[in-house]
């Protein structure tokens, strides 16, 4: 009900701070994983913004860098048409496009730009690495 979702934002809130007051103290950077909310996938643009953080309020708050990794070829795989058609070899064509790739979308940055960085994945290892150099980053949208 309400009273649980109420607490569970309380709890997340006392955790985000917990974890900055310890970076702070201990002089290091900490990574927080963090679960986006489904809405996500309702909209026609499946890239993650800030506000799909799940019971998130404190996280972008408290956060000096907020990051989400996107991969179109994900959704896309999922959105075959039918063989034979015009629009399958056009998925096709958009398929051999997004192969190996990803983006990291940095939505939050207390110091620095926010934008989108292209990388290279290998999905057989979980495998982030760069992409050749000419078109790695793009500003914020």
């Amino acid at each position: 009900g309400m009273n649980n979702s109420t607490n569970r934002v309380q709890e997340v809130s006392m955790i985000t701070q917990g974890l900055k007051s310890l970076a702070k103290e201990l002089d290091i950077p900490i990574l927080a994983l963090a679960q986006l909310s489904r809405q996500v996938e309702q909209r026609e643009d499946k890239r993650p913004q800030l506000s799909d953080l799940r019971e998130s309020g404190s996280i972008e708050q408290d956060a000096d860098v907020v990051m989400f990794v996107y991969r179109e070829e994900y959704y896309l795989a999922r959105s075959e048409p039918s063989e034979g058609t015009e629009e399958h070899l056009k998925w096709q064509e958009d398929m051999e496009q997004l192969h190996g790739k990803a983006e990291i979308i940095v939505g939050k940055q207390r110091h620095g730009p926010i934008g989108t960085v292209k990388l290279s994945f290998n999905p057989d290892l979980t495998k982030f690495g760069n992409l050749a150099s000419d078109n790695r980053f793009s500003g914020g949208h």
